[in-house]
């Protein structure tokens, strides 16, 4: 599963799950694939929720998922069948098991937790992979059980890599890619510090190009 994903900036996601397409965070996009079948979005800052990216991406039935305080938003780019989710919720999305896990900062201001802004779990391929969104190390992550984590690295607005790496060997996924770093806020050489911070016995995938 983890050749089907891809990350082509910041926390830009697409799973290819062989009957679906699954975007998150769609930005930075390249062409106009108009290939997702799903669009998970994690909040509202730009780089998160672009409908410039989005309009590259959705077809005509995309059907959304984001959290509940993005309704007037999701409702003015015109997707009407979204899914809205806050911290905790499990519900399926066009067949594909979703967890909204609350992403947030506990000592930073740029994403409060009161604002119900997500990560995701989405079971595809027969794994649980976590997209954790703008988030520090908070007890919802550390809760986390998954395969594959997705985990920003780049500091400033989220964990650190030195944090990440933390996180990662904590929650134990067979797999950690690291992600949201090398153009707006880090380092280009964030996710190879990453790894090397990460365990033994967990794979370290780069997915940024």
């Amino acid at each position: 599963m983890i050749n089907n994903i891809t990350v082509n900036t910041q926390s830009s996601i697409r799973i290819d799950c062989g009957s679906a397409v699954i975007r998150i965070d769609p930005f930075g996009i390249t062409g106009e694939p108009h290939d997702a079948d799903i669009i998970f979005i994690t909040h509202d800052h730009y780089d998160h929720f672009s409908p410039e990216d989005i309009g590259k991406v959705r077809k005509a039935d995309t059907v959304f998922a984001a959290p509940a305080g993005m309704k007037k938003k999701l409702a003015g780019i015109g997707a009407d069948n979204a899914v809205l989710l806050s911290p905790g919720e499990n519900c399926e999305i066009a067949g594909f098991p979703v967890e909204a896990v609350a992403a947030y900062n506990t000592l930073k201001p740029f994403h409060p937790r009161s604002n119900g802004w997500l990560g995701y779990i989405i079971t595809a391929g027969g794994k649980r992979i976590y997209a954790a969104g703008d988030t520090d190390a908070v007890k919802e992550a550390r809760a986390v059980k998954c395969d594959i984590a997705l985990v920003p690295v780049g500091g400033t607005f989220t964990m650190n890599c030195k944090e990440a790496a933390k996180l990662v060997n904590e929650i134990r996924p067979g797999i950690a890619v690291p992600i949201h770093y090398g153009s707006i806020v880090g380092n280009r050489t964030d996710g190879e510090d990453f790894g090397k911070l990460v365990d033994d016995g967990i794979r370290v995938e780069l997915k940024l190009p």
